[in-house]
């Protein structure tokens, strides 16, 4: 498994609704800049990988569940990890909590792909993202871990 990233962020008015609770929404951004923050500390640049090479990650799923809501002026802590990848995606987990009382307020699995400037697939994104794929021992001894 991969090393976490943990990005931090003071819960802003415009992140709320009429009565200060964060806009369901918002989370989705928080993720976002969460995974962006876990590639530039694995050395990607997401602005270099479209600017230099015309390649983009667009989220192609993603399963969000939401816990409790964190409010106006909370200090929130976006963890993202990968929790699975493949050569055409990558898997990451994220948890959205509320810094001083460890509140879980979301969790969720989103999956990128990488593509092209024509839409096709780059089917190399672990290593572009410098992740090692698992070698067919590995694959195997989790399968049997699952059974």
């Amino acid at each position: 498994m991969q090393s976490e990233t943990n990005l931090e962020y003071k819960v802003q008015y415009a992140d709320t609704d009429a009565y200060g609770v964060v806009w369901h929404g918002t989370y989705l951004r928080w993720m976002e800049a969460g995974r962006v923050e876990w590639l530039f500390d694995h050395g990607v640049r997401i602005d270099e990988l479209a600017r230099d090479f015309g390649i983009v990650m667009p989220v192609v799923d993603i399963n969000i569940k939401y816990k409790f809501s964190a409010k106006l002026l909370n200090n929130v802590v976006v963890s993202t990890i990968v929790k699975e990848h493949t050569p055409a995606s990558v898997t990451f987990y994220q948890v959205v909590k509320i810094k001083e009382t460890g509140k879980i307020c979301t969790v969720a699995e989103v999956r990128a792909t990488a593509i092209d400037k024509n839409g096709k697939v780059i089917r190399d994104l672990a290593s572009l993202i410098g992740l090692k794929q698992e070698t067919r021992e590995q694959k195997i001894d989790k399968q049997a871990l699952k059974q």
